[in-house]
């Protein structure tokens, strides 16, 4: 009888490594939304595939020539909303945009520049309650944050920024009733995956440290998306 554990496999069926030189690192990141404030007064909208969280503070990797990291090195306060994966088509009408004109040379060559992304997206604002970016409504969360540090990165291509949440804001169908948990169970990310857009699969299991333990019995929850997908 074969004892060997099930994470061991037989040697011919044990997958080849190979080396290789892909173009780009994207390999499962949430996608988020970064409203920012223009020189005019007016607001950008930019989906970013780079940003992670580390209690409060949410680091963000910005093309160093974007009109976000423009704002953010003089106007600070910016809105991070997370789509659900009804709402890939909109953040993919954003993808090709710039608020930066001229256009950068160092952006495709399809880029164009549009004044108006929420519009051109097919989203909707809605006021922030202590910075001036309007959260994108529709979000299940939305971020309101102040940039506290923004500089270059290692390479010099791009830029990293810190930026420390000051409020959040959550649809009620995914918030544990009575608490201030998210239920995981309710909320899906949208996932850039090697420029593929996907949302979750079934639960696997929870980390030891979770607060919001689920019982086995009953179906978990079903995730939320948004209430109308983009056209």
């Amino acid at each position: 009888m074969n004892t060997a554990p099930p994470s061991i496999l037989p040697a011919q069926t044990v997958a080849t490594h190979l080396e290789i030189e892909p173009s780009i690192l994207y390999f499962g990141t949430p996608v988020v939304l970064l409203s920012t404030e223009n020189q005019d007064g007016s607001f950008n909208l930019a989906p970013i595939s780079s940003a992670w969280a580390l209690g409060r503070t949410v680091v963000i990797g910005l093309g160093r020539e974007g009109q976000t990291a423009y704002n953010l090195g003089s106007r600070p306060d910016l809105v991070i909303s997370l789509p659900a994966p009804a709402q890939w088509s909109a953040v993919e009408r954003l993808a090709p945009l710039t608020g930066r004109n001229p256009v950068p040379p160092t952006k495709p060559e399809d880029c164009r520049f549009e004044p108006d992304k929420f519009a051109a997206a097919g989203m909707t604002s809605e006021p922030s309650h202590l910075v001036r970016p309007p959260r994108v409504a529709g979000c299940p969360i939305q971020l309101e944050a102040c940039a506290k540090r923004v500089q270059p990165d290692a390479s010099g291509d791009f830029v990293i920024v810190e930026a420390v949440v000051c409020k959040v804001h959550a649809d009620s169908r995914i918030v544990v009733p009575g608490t201030d948990h998210i239920d995981p169970a309710a909320w899906s990310p949208l996932i850039y995956n090697f420029r593929h857009y996907f949302g979750l699969g079934p639960e696997l299991g929870h980390s030891y440290r979770t607060q919001t333990r689920r019982s086995s019995a009953g179906p978990a929850a079903e995730p939320v998306l948004a209430d109308t997908a983009p056209n």
